[in-house]
């Protein structure tokens, strides 16, 4: 394996209410792990969360963090999770419609930024605790460029309904963390 060029620690944002969420998880960490200067840094446990600025009934969210070791661009990054998303069967019809996979680019290392179509830090991961409790599992001492550090933040989320789900991420279990440059703990979580 040659080595990889300059590398940044990205962290995706993992949702989906439609399908088998827990089935779709695995198919999206293959596709993230084969992107090219890529590889797993972390991923979070499950956590189940009531969909959020919705009117009508929708289904919970199964969401999850996970954080990469890329060489890609953020640019290059983003047009490759809407592609695994496209794969996964997600079509763009309403933002907050009921999907069967949402992969969100949340940091990028510490850049900030604002273009036509893509934001950084994501503009709402802030105000989120299904975002902030996965990302503080496996990133506990990071801080948010333009908002702080995580253990601020969950202060604010604290009456969002979220919970976590005693599943591991399937495709880390077992398995120690990837040497990385990513702020992420180096031994996994245990659910028991």
């Amino acid at each position: 394996m040659k080595p990889m060029s300059a590398r940044t620690c990205a962290f995706i944002g993992f949702g989906a209410n439609l399908g088998d969420p827990f089935a779709t998880m695995p198919r999206a960490l293959e596709a993230l792990a084969a992107l090219p200067e890529t590889r797993l840094a972390a991923c979070s446990s499950y956590y189940r969360s009531a969909p959020l600025e919705v009117s009508g009934p929708h289904p919970d969210y199964i969401n999850a963090v996970i954080a990469l070791d890329t060489g890609l661009s953020s640019q290059a990054l983003l047009d490759a999770l809407l592609r695994i998303e496209s794969v996964c069967g997600r079509s763009r019809n309403g933002m907050v419609a009921p999907r069967p996979i949402d992969l969100d680019l949340l940091l990028y290392g510490e850049t900030v930024m604002q273009s036509p179509t893509l934001t950084l830090p994501h503009p709402r991961m802030h105000q989120r605790a299904f975002v902030l409790l996965p990302l503080a599992e496996i990133a506990p001492a990071l801080s948010i460029p333009g908002h702080g550090p995580l253990t601020s933040l969950l202060e604010n989320v604290k009456g969002q309904r979220v919970v976590r789900v005693p599943v591991i991420c399937a495709a880390m279990q077992g398995q120690p963390f990837f040497q990385t440059e990513c702020p992420v703990r180096q031994t996994p979580i245990s659910t028991r």
